[in-house]
């Protein structure tokens, strides 16, 4: 499935179409179509409680709604060994499932104290 990108995703301002490929539970790819850039996302919610506010801003780019087909994932830093890996838990990709549109969130820090920029994946295998 492919996905528009609304707003650009940090440092990468040249993707505008993305697609997912899924590869567990756990984990998807995101593979740009405009160049050879790929992310590994994770699914927040396989590891921990994740509750997030999305700003108005970016529920009404990525058309929001109660009833939208909407998935959220994190931007993955992989290492080796795997238990040195990161997560931006506080900048998420929403999608829009319905709409096939992406968006790179930025969740404001003083709302969302409990997520970091890299967390560790340690604290949570």
């Amino acid at each position: 499935m492919t996905f528009d990108v609304k707003v650009p995703i940090l440092g990468f301002e040249q993707i505008k179409r993305v697609k997912l490929e899924k590869v567990d539970d756990f984990f998807t790819k995101l593979i740009s179509l405009d160049d050879s850039t790929t992310f590994m996302l994770i699914n927040p919610f396989m590891l921990r409680d994740y509750d997030i506010t999305i700003p108005t801003f970016f529920k009404n780019l990525l058309k929001l709604e109660e009833d939208t087909d909407m998935l959220v994932l994190n931007i993955m830093i992989v290492s080796k060994p795997i238990e040195t890996s990161v997560i931006n838990f506080l900048a998420p990709l929403v999608f829009n499932i319905d709409e096939k549109s992406v968006a790179q969130v930025l969740l404001d820090d003083t709302k969302h104290k409990n997520y970091g920029l890299l967390e560790s994946i340690s604290q949570y295998i």
